[in-house]
Order: structure tokens, then C-alpha cells, then sequence
């Protein structure tokens, strides 16, 4: 059977042919052929030297594991400055072309410590300090060595970024350049890689870098695999001064015990190139910040009581509750402790029983000694290289004017504690 196909009329098919054609020809007439206009004249590009190659994206993988974090997550780290001072950081670090994935500033420039003279002028205020994580060292060094020549001595700028960055990878992994005019101040900044400090923080290979984020610092730029490892960073802080103090003790007690942490073991500590009392300046002039960054861990850590209204602390000081803390230490403070206790006879068999390992080793009266003597031997060394390596990346002349600058501030702090 033939099925039979209608044609329905168009829309248009009962208009004459004629009206159309003459609707097309008023409505739209026929322009003469003018000459099409010539495409604008755009600036000829500046030309670039081979020496300064165009700065990549900060972040080499398209894919991050961690591209995002909730938005209230590590908000502990973002601790509040002035609008003058936060005005004045982020418009030095704007000032480098090359890649930078995380920054940030600190010390006495940023969070006034106690023990030092009030500063009059600029000249007598202290040297801003910043730290850059990045991606790929020499890179940013050629970049950076580019632009601001004068950030690096002469022999640095004769042998080159790939110099640079393998002296930057020994020790704790940091190139600093000091004493550079940058926005009408001083700064000193140091470069390290993203990966570097997230294993510090991780797992306290040196506590070079680490240690300096135990205390307040201003993020600048900041990243989400760097602030989700600073949270376990400031945690571990907690856990490991939480061990050497007794069931009650005040928060300044705390904040004291965790801003040390990486003094102990310090060689500049024995020398007269760092005031005694720098760890109770730092904390009793920053209180607020060292509150805001670590009352939320605390309080969040199984057996602790620190009520908001109060600067008094109470902990579960029992073996197990102990033991909690112990085990999640970072792995290489960890690792030491393990090795100490198991040189002696009173430490039962690790494989035996784990959980009773711990809990024996928690219970040792000796075990703040033990892990005190654990931290210095992690961050002896590391400290003691990146001191040497000052003379490498500073020169001489500024490594002594630094060095003369750092007694000078041991002496004023010790003539107004003696006052």
C-alpha cells in the first residue's frame, strides 16, 4: 500500500515573486562598492631577550589533587594586620615578575615583639622578612636575577640561577637574599619549592621552615596544599607541647613551649646573635595571633579543656591519652624517639604489641627529656648549614652587617630586661 504524501503550503509560497523581489530592493538598495577600511595599526610587541623568558603559570600540573578547600578550613591561619602593613606586603610581593605559589611575611616586622626599642622612623624599623615557595627554583631565580640583579651578589650573578638553586637545596632547602630596598623599607626574603616546605611541615624534616610557621605569620599568596599541611604542621605543634606539659598549665605556658620549638638546638641561640628572652618577647607581644591560630586545634584535640573565656588550660595526662598524641607525632620526631627507647632495655618489643608501646613509652616520666633531645637533634644541623650558606648567598659584607644587626637587638633586649 502507497502512502500518500500532502504538501501543505508554505508560509510564503501565496506571496507573488514580484512583491518579494520588490520588498528585498527598498528595504535593503544596493550600496556601491566601497573600499573596505585598512585594519588598525597595532603596536609593533618590544622585543625580549632570550635571558628573560616569559614567566610560566605558578602551577605545573592542570590537575591538582587539592585544587580547592572549604572556604572555612585553616581559617585559624589567616590571621588580620593593619591596612597600612597589609598594604605594604602585598604591593612588595607584586613587585617580582617571577612565579611565586605561596608567600608570606613575618617576624618583628609584621607582629611587634616586646623587648626591642619602639622605632621612631623607617630607618629604625626592623627588616620585613617574607618566605616564597615555588615551583621550579631556577626558574625563578633566572627570572628574579633578571629583573632584580642587585638582589644577588656578584659571584651569584656570574655563575647563574642553576648555581643558585643548588646551593638553595642544601640543608633545610633555602636561598635567602638579605638587606634589599624594596617600597621605601628593608626586606629579607627567602625561596624554597612548594614541595620542600609541605614535607617540612609534614614530617619536620629540618624545622627550619616549619618551626618559623609555628608562630604568626601574614599568607600573602596563598595555596591549598600549603595551608592544608600547615594545619597538620600547627596540630603537631600542639600534640608535641601538649607532652611536656603537666595536667594544668596557662595558655602562655603553651604558647611559649610551641613558639621554642625551633630554638632548641639552634647554634645561633649560643651565641650573642639572638636575645635570650625572644621566645617570651615574641609570645608576649603576639598573644592574640598565637590565640587565634591555635585555640581551635586545641579545644578540638581529644582530653583537653581550654574554655574561650579563659587563659587557663587542663589536659588528660593519663598514658593512653597521652600515648594519642605520641603516635601521631610527625614521622621524623617520631622515628627518633622510637630509635631512643629502643637502644634501652625498658621499651617492650615494637611488633609484640603497638598499642602497649606506646602506651609504655607515654608513661615514661623521661619522655619530655627524650623528645626535647629529639628536636634539637632535628633542627641542629639543618640551622647550623643554612648559617654558613648566609655567607654564600649574602657575601661577606652583608653576611657581618647582619650579624651586627642581630647583636645589636640581643644588646638593646638585654639592657631593657637589666633596666
Amino acid at each position: 500500500m502507497l502512502s500518500t504524501v500532502v504538501r501543505r503550503p508554505s508560509a510564503y509560497s501565496s506571496v507573488p515573486v514580484g512583491l518579494v523581489r520588490s520588498l528585498t530592493t527598498e528595504t535593503f538598495p544596493s550600496t556601491p562598492d566601497v573600499p573596505p577600511l585598512p585594519p588598525p595599526k597595532r603596536p609593533a610587541p618590544k622585543p625580549r631577550s632570550r635571558l628573560y623568558p616569559q614567566p610560566r603559570p605558578a602551577v605545573s600540573h592542570p590537575h591538582q589533587a587539592l585544587p580547592t578547600l572549604p572556604p572555612t578550613f585553616g581559617r585559624n591561619q589567616l590571621l588580620p594586620v593593619s591596612n597600612s602593613t597589609r598594604a605594604l606586603l602585598e604591593s612588595i610581593v607584586e613587585q617580582f615578575d617571577a612565579p611565586i605559589r605561596y608567600a608570606f611575611a613575618y617576624g618583628s616586622g609584621v607582629f611587634e615583639q616586646d623587648g626591642y626599642p619602639v622605632k621612631q622612623s623607617a630607618a629604625d624599623s626592623p627588616m620585613l622578612d617574607f618566605m616564597f615557595a615555588v615551583t621550579h627554583p631556577a626558574h625563578f631565580h633566572s627570572i628574579n636575577m633578571q629583573q632584580h640583579p642587585s638582589h644577588y651578589t656578584l659571584h651569584a650573578r656570574v655563575l647563574g640561577s642553576s648555581y643558585v638553586s643548588n646551593v638553595q637545596e642544601i640543608g633545610p632547602g633555602v636561598w635567602f637574599n638579605a638587606f634589599i630596598p624594596m617600597a621605601g623599607v628593608t626586606i629579607k626574603y627567602g625561596v624554597t619549592t612548594v614541595d620542600n616546605m609541605c614535607s617540612d611541615l609534614l614530617n619536620w624534616r629540618s624545622l627550619y621552615l616549619a618551626g618559623r610557621m609555628h608562630k604568626p605569620l601574614r599568607i600573602i599568596k596563598d595555596d591549598a596544599r600549603v595551608r592544608l599541611t600547615q594545619q597538620v604542621n600547627l596540630t603537631s605543634a600542639v600534640r608535641a607541647a601538649l607532652l611536656t606539659l603537666p595536667a594544668d598549665f596557662s595558655e602562655t605556658q603553651l604558647f611559649e613551649r610551641i613558639a621554642g620549638i625551633s630554638y632548641l638546638g639552634d647554634p645561633r641561640m649560643l651565641l650573642p646573635a639572638e636575645n635570650r628572652g625572644k621566645v617570651t618577647n615574641i609570645v608576649r607581644s603576639q598573644g592574640p595571633q598565637f590565640r587565634e591560630l591555635y585555640h581551635r586545634l586545641v579545644v578540638g584535640l581529644p582530653g583537653v579543656h581550654w574554655p574561650a573565656h579563659m587563659a587557663s588550660i587542663q589536659q588528660d595526662t593519663s598514658p593512653h591519652a597521652r600515648a594519642a598524641h605520641l603516635r601521631k607525632l610527625p614521622a621524623n620526631l617520631l622515628a627518633g624517639v622510637r630509635n631512643s627507647y629502643d637502644r634501652s632495655a625498658d621499651a617492650p618489643p615494637y611488633e609484640a604489641d603497638e598499642s602497649a608501646y606506646w602506651v609504655r613509652l607515654a608513661a615514661d616520666e623521661q619522655l619530655p627529656a627524650t623528645l626535647g633531645n629529639e628536636l634539637r637533634r632535628i633542627v641542629r644541623y639543618p640551622a647550623t648549614v643554612q648559617s654558613l650558606k648566609g655567607i654564600v648567598s649574602a657575601g661577606v659584607g652583608k653576611s657581618v652587617r647582619y650579624g651586627a644587626a642581630k647583636i645589636g637587638k640581643w644588646w638593646s633586649g638585654s639592657s631593657g630586661e637589666s633596666k
